[in-house]
């Protein structure tokens, strides 16, 4: 399968969906959008990395690992989104360290998180650029255009900015959302019980799902 190189257009955020942000990608030699829905946060991690001027006064979750990286002489030298499930997309990190190549399973927000903080390139399969790629009105191509990469919603009289907006909820509400999470119901130490006993079934899919569960409710 071809492989499509991707930058990154903006984020805006999402009136439809309560806290969260659609992050868009831009296809390479082309005019297609890819929309990705990430939380609050991930969208906090990508729009420090794009912006020069936002520098935390503590190092992030993903500048501590670039940091760890450099020095242990790992690099990021590209991001794939390989897989489209029920509205959510999955993503690897190729690393390399001297002449050894490593491939690392990723969430997505993290994998360009990470791929903006190594300018390393981005890309999707063809594939799911033909399922979840999106054409923007023309006004919004121009609106994007005269904007910073980061869309600052902040700016409410930025009317370009909200009829950008308007068009990513749009095409957001068309897209599958997410299943309900059933882990919220279990208490920390259910998660970590059930995370055992996935580990030992290497079940290690759900056990993916259940770390994440419980690295949320460490925030």
């Amino acid at each position: 399968m071809n492989l499509v190189q991707l930058t990154i257009k903006g984020i805006s955020y999402s009136h439809t969906q309560n806290g969260a942000y659609a992050l868009i990608l831009n296809e390479v030699n082309g005019d297609r959008k890819l929309p990705i829905v990430i939380g609050a946060y991930e969208a906090q991690a990508i729009a420090i990395a794009i912006e020069e001027d936002l520098k935390p006064p503590r190092p992030l979750t993903h500048d501590l690992f670039k940091t760890f990286c450099d020095r242990f002489n790992i690099i990021v030298t590209q991001v794939i989104i390989h897989k489209l499930v029920d509205g959510v997309f999955y993503s690897s990190i190729i690393c390399k360290n001297n002449d050894k190549e490593e491939v690392i399973d990723a969430r997505t927000s993290d994998a360009i998180s990470l791929a903006l903080r190594f300018d390393a390139p981005i890309f999707t399969y063809q594939n799911i650029l033909d399922k979840a790629g999106i054409y923007l009105r023309e006004q919004d191509l121009e609106a994007t255009d005269e904007d910073d990469d980061y869309i600052d919603e902040d700016e409410d009289d930025n009317e370009n900015n909200e009829s950008l907006s308007d068009t990513i909820d749009e095409f957001l509400n068309m897209m599958p959302t997410e299943k309900p999470n059933e882990l919220a119901a279990f208490s920390v130490k259910e998660l970590n019980e059930m995370l055992d006993a996935a580990v030992l079934n290497e079940d290690y899919e759900k056990a993916a799902r259940l770390r994440d569960e419980l690295s949320k409710r460490n925030l």
